[in-house]
């Protein structure tokens, strides 16, 4: 993995679990560029001069449409991708759903609320579970274990050296990543949401 040189791109992802601990999972159309077919997050592209918090809350409005209400409750980042030769930053924005309709754009074809027992039913994006074992917001049995990296299988949710963010209000900071009053600063981080 190559961590030496910049990052190709930048991501931003949403792991969007409701009250019940399910993940909410967009089927991603077969012609899509990365992960034609597969089960992914809401998740995308930071643009040029775009926060990773306002790319986020961006990809959420594209993808499952404006009416929601999210909370963030933990953010993990930069981190350089493990499946794609370290040429992607991503960074990781844990939130709880707190309502909302979901409505699609053309980049999926359907979506799902998925508890940890039945995720295996769904063929996913390489990365999600690391994704998730990064977060830990899920026990390991769930996730297919070849497919999370071998430095994550011992100690899921931990962090080597990476900037964990928990909010200091989880107003101010669901309303960070929602957008709904623009970025907000978070206690601990020095200033706003990456």
């Amino acid at each position: 993995m190559n961590t030496n040189s910049p990052p190709t791109a930048r991501f931003a992802l949403n792991l969007l679990l409701d009250d019940a601990s399910r993940l909410l999972l967009l089927k991603r159309v077969d012609s899509a560029h990365l992960g034609p077919g597969l089960w992914g997050l809401p998740a995308g592209k930071i643009e040029a001069g775009e926060t990773a918090a306002a790319a986020a809350a961006r990809e959420m409005r594209e993808e499952i449409g404006p009416d929601h209400r999210v909370e963030l409750t933990r953010y993990l980042g930069p981190i350089r991708d493990t499946y794609y030769g370290g040429q992607y930053e991503i960074h990781l924005f844990q939130q709880r759903w707190r309502g909302g309709e979901v409505v699609l754009n053309d980049e999926h074809t359907a979506w799902a609320w998925v508890a940890p027992e039945d995720f295996h039913r769904y063929p996913v994006m390489d990365g999600i579970e690391e994704d998730i074992a990064l977060l830990g917001f899920w026990p390991q049995r769930y996730l297919d274990r070849e497919r999370i990296p071998p430095h994550l299988r011992e100690d899921a949710g931990k962090n080597r050296g990476q900037t964990t963010i928990s909010p200091a209000s989880t107003q101010d900071a669901g309303e960070a990543v929602s957008g709904n009053r623009g970025l907000s600063p978070i206690a601990g981080d020095g200033g706003e949401v990456p």
